[in-house]
């Protein structure tokens, strides 16, 4: 959460761990400790592998959308870490799903015509686990820690402006936390 009695160029973020509750405002969590009830997992392949489904809310397809899958390559941030730019995908979702097995950090503001910068959350990604934003979730572009990290990305492709990006008119710090 954001300490709004700071002045604006001393505004520190603390994070929190993520979860699937603190994070439902946003989007989804994806991860196999957390899979909803009803989405457990099948045994497929003679035994071999499990299966889980619609782990999230992807939403790809409006406006004459489809899905992408892309892998990004994040280099770790420096710290303390000043945010000074948050973007949106209005039309569509956007899951990323860590590759590297490293924790990182997801900074996002209710879905809004501009971010509510009182509203802005920060939370503590564990290895393992994933999130989808919802289409229009203000997001701080990806945060890797401590070393290059690699994702796999689903987010939608085709006609539209979706990017929107906003400005910091002054930065945000995150150290550890």
């Amino acid at each position: 959460m954001l300490n709004p009695a700071a002045p604006p160029a001393d505004r520190w973020l603390e994070a929190e761990a993520l979860t699937a509750t603190a994070f439902a405002p946003f989007g989804d969590v994806i991860d196999l400790d957390g899979a909803p009830p009803g989405r457990a997992g099948q045994d497929i392949n003679q035994g071999h592998a499990r299966r889980y489904d619609d782990l999230a809310a992807l939403d790809l397809a409006g406006a004459s959308g489809q899905a992408r899958l892309s892998l990004f390559h994040a280099r770790p941030r420096e710290l303390p870490l000043r945010l000074r730019l948050l973007q949106r995908h209005p039309l569509g979702s956007q899951a990323f799903l860590p590759l590297s097995g490293r924790p990182w950090l997801v900074v996002v503001a209710p879905a809004d015509a501009r971010p509510d910068l009182a509203r802005l959350r920060c939370f503590r990604v564990a290895p393992g686990q994933g999130v989808n934003y919802r289409a229009g979730v203000w997001h701080h572009p990806l945060i890797a820690l401590q070393a290059p990290s690699d994702f796999l990305v689903i987010d939608r492709a085709g006609p539209g402006d979706n990017c929107d990006e906003f400005e910091l008119a002054a930065p945000i710090l995150w150290t550890r936390g």
